[in-house]
């Protein structure tokens, strides 16, 4: 519907369309509500936890692989298992980039 209404704004610009106010207010409400599902999407986007694989973290902190697993030893970023691989999480490896220790 928005793009036949761009079309047709395109088409003619200097166009004058009559909605009653009930209209308004109901085209208002649709909108508002598509607006708030999508930023409830992406926070739900953003609160996703994303996993990283080893040479993820070594390019993101650009440290060799010696330095990742004596963090690990040190209990400074932890990795998980998944799958016999190690995985680092994307929360931690970000408040060790703020500033902080995971």
């Amino acid at each position: 519907m928005n793009n036949n209404l761009i079309q047709l704004h395109q088409e003619f610009p200097t166009i004058q369309v009559t909605i009653s106010l009930k209209d308004l207010l109901e085209a208002n409400s649709i909108l508002v509500q598509q607006v708030k599902d999508d930023l409830q999407q992406q926070l739900a986007d953003e609160k996703a936890e994303v996993y990283y694989s080893r040479e993820k973290a070594m390019e993101i902190f650009d440290v060799s692989s010696t330095t990742l697993w004596r963090w690990e030893k040190k209990g400074y970023l932890t990795p998980i298992m998944v799958g016999g691989y190690r995985r680092y999480r994307k929360s931690d490896i970000n408040k060790i980039l703020e500033g902080g220790q995971q």
